[in-house]
């Protein structure tokens, strides 16, 4: 999983303006992000129509508050530059519920 160094939306929609990502958005003091970090391997597997960037939220706060990013570990799909569907809140993640949420935006 590749990470996402600082950035803000519009260079986000410029950088990744073509092709399928999951920015999955976390915190290294996020025990709810420490629970699903396990899985995330085999979701990437599973997914690989996707490609997947890790967004540390404490990096990159101005962008969750442009994205509205107000939980994490949250989940957002975008395609060619745009917006597809988010998993955004504070809840605890589970792989099959990311799974879920994952085929839905295929």
């Amino acid at each position: 999983m590749q990470k996402l160094e600082k950035i803000n939306l519009s260079a986000l929609e410029q950088k990744f303006n073509q092709g399928d990502y999951v920015f999955f958005f976390e915190a290294g003091w996020c025990p709810d992000c420490q629970f699903i970090k396990p899985a995330m391997p085999e979701i990437e597997q599973d997914f690989p129509q996707f490609k997947f960037i890790k967004v540390d939220r404490d990096e990159n706060i101005d962008l969750c508050q442009e994205m509205g990013i107000m939980g994490i570990p949250s989940f957002v799909v975008y395609k060619d530059g745009q917006e597809a569907d988010r998993f955004v809140n504070k809840d605890r993640k589970t792989k099959a519920e990311v799974e879920k949420f994952l085929s839905k935006s295929v």
